[in-house]
C-alpha cells in the first residue's frame, strides 16, 4: 500500500491559480502524481508554477492528456468527483465511504473542470461516483478546495490501513486496462452486430454498457471468461435485441 498508488486528474481545468494550487494541495498529504488532461491555459505556465510554490516539480512530472480514453487504462480503480447526484447505475460514495477501497491498487480521482464538472459521458468512465457533503444551499467548492479534502482523508486512511491490510492471493482482481480491452471488444463485436439502433441513441448506450462494466469489480478470471463468451457470440447468429 503506497501513496504513489494515487494520482489526481483535473479533467479540463479552467485556471492556472487553481492548477498550481491542486499541486500544492496534494504535496502537503505527501502525494505526488497530478494528471491534466486538456487543460485551458497553456501548460506548465509561470502562474501554474508560481500559485504550486513548493510543488513545482509536480506540476514539472505532471503528465498533459489530450482526452479521458488516454488515461482509462492507467487504473484499477477510477472515481468520479462531483457536487450532484448523478441517475446512473453506479455505486455512490460520500467521503466516509472511502475506506471500502482497496488503496493497494492503482486508484484515480477524477475532478471536472471549475465551470460544468463533469459530464455524463465522462462519468460512464468511473467505476463510481463520489460526493463531499456540503452546504445543500451551497454546493460549489473551489477545485483546489474539494483536492486537499480528499487527499488528506485518502492519506489518512493509507496510514490507518498500512498495518491492519492483508491481500489475498486467492482472487486478482482485473486492472482497468483489462476491462477496458473487454469492453472495446465487446462494443466492436455489438457494432458488427448493429447493435446500436437508432444510431442517435448510440452515445447513452455506450455510456450505459461502460457503467454496467466499470461497476462490477471484476476478477481476471471473469474478465476472460466475458471476453470469450463474447467471441463466441460474435461469431454466431444471434438476435442482440429480442434475445434474453
Amino acid at each position: 500500500m503506497s501513496f504513489s498508488n494515487i494520482s489526481f486528474i483535473l479533467h479540463k481545468p479552467q485556471l492556472s491559480e487553481n492548477i498550481g494550487a491542486c499541486a500544492r494541495a496534494i504535496k502537503n498529504f505527501d502525494f505526488n502524481k497530478l494528471i491534466i488532461v486538456k487543460p485551458k491555459p497553456i501548460f506548465p505556465n509561470d502562474k501554474i508554477l508560481a500559485t504550486s510554490v513548493g510543488a513545482k516539480e509536480i506540476i514539472r512530472n505532471s503528465k498533459v492528456y489530450e482526452d479521458l480514453e488516454s488515461i482509462v487504462n492507467k487504473f484499477d480503480y477510477l472515481i468520479a468527483t462531483t457536487s450532484r447526484f448523478r441517475n446512473k447505475n453506479l455505486k455512490h460514495f460520500r467521503l466516509n465511504d472511502l475506506n471500502k477501497i482497496d488503496f493497494s491498487k492503482k486508484i484515480g480521482f477524477l475532478f471536472g473542470s471549475e465551470a460544468s464538472g463533469l459530464s455524463n459521458n465522462e462519468i460512464s468512465y468511473a467505476n463510481c461516483t463520489m460526493q463531499i457533503s456540503t452546504n445543500p444551499e451551497f454546493k460549489s467548492l473551489n477545485l483546489s478546495h474539494s483536492v486537499i479534502i480528499i487527499a488528506q482523508v485518502v492519506a489518512s486512511l493509507i496510514e490507518l490501513k498500512k498495518s491492519k491490510y492483508s491481500k489475498s492471493k486467492k482472487i486478482k482482481s482485473a486492472s482497468k486496462k483489462d476491462i477496458h480491452s473487454m469492453i472495446n471488444f465487446c462494443i466492436r463485436n455489438l457494432e458488427k452486430r448493429n447493435f446500436f439502433k437508432p444510431i442517435e441513441k448510440k452515445p447513452i448506450m455506450l455510456e450505459n454498457l461502460r457503467s454496467i462494466f466499470y461497476k462490477m469489480e471484476l476478477s481476471e478470471k471473469e474478465t476472460r471468461i466475458l471476453s470469450s463468451v463474447f467471441a463466441i457470440l460474435s461469431k454466431k447468429k444471434v438476435d442482440w435485441q429480442n434475445h434474453a
